[in-house]
């Protein structure tokens, strides 16, 4: 008694399916690491945001914030007489340098990072693009071969059973 070729397709489409499923797990794997490290990223230029604009970069230490507000009181400045500038105090001048610093590198590395993520995304949409070209002529040569395969097997079936 002969055992049909068709015993060993079932197994077979399922180890090939298993291995399918596998590498469609390791790419979802890395996406997953690829998401997160973008999470973390925003969330540190956040944070970044946060420290820079908000309430806590006027509190240089703690001693020096005055308990009413969290926020100290403007520095003294001399009155103009008769419209002369008003002289400033040189650590408020060098608060507000470094304000300005920071908001015009938070500035440069949100261009920067707008521009990269661009040029990232059209990279990536450009690689996409040249698997997917690649896997549409594999899939129609694979899937012309397992119509012929199936074709060989029916046909061979059929010429055994006129014998």
């Amino acid at each position: 008694m002969r055992r049909s070729p068709l015993r060993w397709i079932i197994p077979l489409f399922l180890a090939l399916q298993l291995g399918l499923l596998w590498i469609q797990g390791a790419q979802l794997h890395r996406q997953n690491q690829v998401l997160e490290a973008l999470r973390d990223d925003i969330q540190a230029l956040t944070d970044s945001l946060e420290n820079s604009q908000g309430p806590a970069a006027y509190q240089n230490d703690a001693g020096a914030v005055p308990a009413g507000n969290g926020i100290p009181s403007a520095a003294p400045r001399k009155l103009a007489a008769l419209g002369a500038p008003e002289e400033q105090d040189p650590a408020s001048k060098e608060l507000q340098a470094s304000r300005d610093s920071a908001q015009k590198a938070v500035k440069d590395a949100r261009e920067t990072q707008s521009k990269l993520s661009f040029q990232e995304n059209a990279r990536k949409v450009e690689e996409a693009r040249k698997v997917q070209a690649v896997t549409r002529s594999w899939q129609g040569w694979g899937l012309g071969a397992l119509a012929l395969v199936v074709l060989a097997f029916l046909t061979r079936a059929v010429l055994q059973r006129r014998r």
